[in-house]
């Protein structure tokens, strides 16, 4: 149990740094390019435990399985971290930080609604008032940056329906989380490179480069920008955040349970602005420090909720098989 303890404390640093990581390389790289150059080399560097994973569990690759992960790779790399890259860029990574961590909560609604889950009464309270956490922190009243926060919102939404597409494909073809995550990674890579290829037509060029937004959109490069100067970053974004994160996280849930592994995610709306202020010297408003604290008791009563549903679920089994044994 300590392990997984150890597998959790340093995947939350490694996750809770992605957003300020992600700052300080978006300055020097397009925001796609960056998307890109991360799930391919991140995914890669996946491969091996992924085709190990897949031995032990007798999971054999199906030709159909390409059009799936072709679908969950579109989900989540292309739509939800582009519009989490862009928000990164253009809003304070604290705040993109705190919003995108609500993905779990957009998962329970997706997982009521395509796999008619049960929504717990702790599950439904951890909801609403992770909601009006995140009410306090965007203050619809005084919008300082709508566009940085729609996008957070809506990489936070979708990254809540990719997890949840994964789970629906694990179920019936037997892949674990972390199969899932690299060739979902890998796939929405190789479609970001479609996107870059086309990006630099002169039609689709003019297209996005007067567009704020979508400027990113427009004459994509490869490979251009990488020195020596910001390597240990790049590495640091690819091989620590993208790929080291998910494996640890993996090693936390086989080391423990689901709910232990989830502590990830319920720390890092607490510790990412900290982390934020440190190193990029942002500031933190009152309105998201009293957010991010109702955020975090969300989490709590869900994270409480979830390990005494886990635990009652568990005896059952357990008398079960002493009775068996008995008999």
């Amino acid at each position: 149990m300590k392990k997984a303890y150890i597998y959790v404390l340093i995947s939350t640093f490694l996750f809770s740094s992605m957003e300020i990581s992600l700052k300080l390389a978006g300055s020097q790289f397009n925001g796609v390019q960056l998307n890109f150059l991360r799930f391919l080399i991140g995914g890669l560097a996946l491969v091996p435990l992924a085709v190990h994973n897949m031995k032990q569990r007798h999971v054999t690759f199906q030709k159909q399985d390409i059009g799936t992960f072709l679908l969950t790779g579109f989900v989540g790399v292309v739509v939800s971290m582009t519009f989490f890259q862009i928000a990164v860029e253009v809003d304070a990574a604290s705040t993109v930080a705190v919003l995108f961590s609500s993905n779990p909560i957009f998962a329970l609604i997706f997982g009521y609604i395509i796999l008619h889950e049960t929504l717990t009464r702790s599950n439904l309270i951890a909801v609403v008032v992770s909601v009006i956490g995140l009410l306090v922190i965007v203050n619809p009243a005084h919008l300082t940056n709508p566009l940085g926060i729609s996008l957070a919102l809506i990489a936070a939404l979708t990254f809540g329906l990719f997890a949840i597409m994964q789970r629906q494909v694990g179920m019936k073809r037997g892949y674990d989380g972390l199969t899932m995550n690299t060739f979902s990674f890998i796939a929405g890579a190789l479609e970001l490179m479609v996107i870059m290829i086309l990006s630099h037509i002169q039609g689709v060029a003019n297209l996005f480069i007067k567009n704020p937004v979508m400027h990113d959109f427009s004459n994509i490069p490869f490979f251009q920008g990488i020195t020596i100067h910001n390597i240990i970053l790049l590495a640091y974004i690819f091989l620590g955040v993208t790929a080291a994160g998910y494996v640890l996280y993996s090693l936390a849930m086989e080391a423990s349970d689901v709910s232990t592994a989830s502590l990830v995610f319920f720390i890092k709306p607490a510790l990412a602005p900290i982390l934020a202020l440190i190193i990029l010297h942002e500031s933190i408003k009152l309105n998201t420090i009293i957010g991010v604290v109702i955020i975090v008791i969300g989490s709590t009563i869900m994270f409480i909720g979830n390990r005494y549903s886990s635990k009652a679920d568990t005896v059952p089994y357990q008398q079960e098989t002493e009775t068996q044994k008995k008999a």
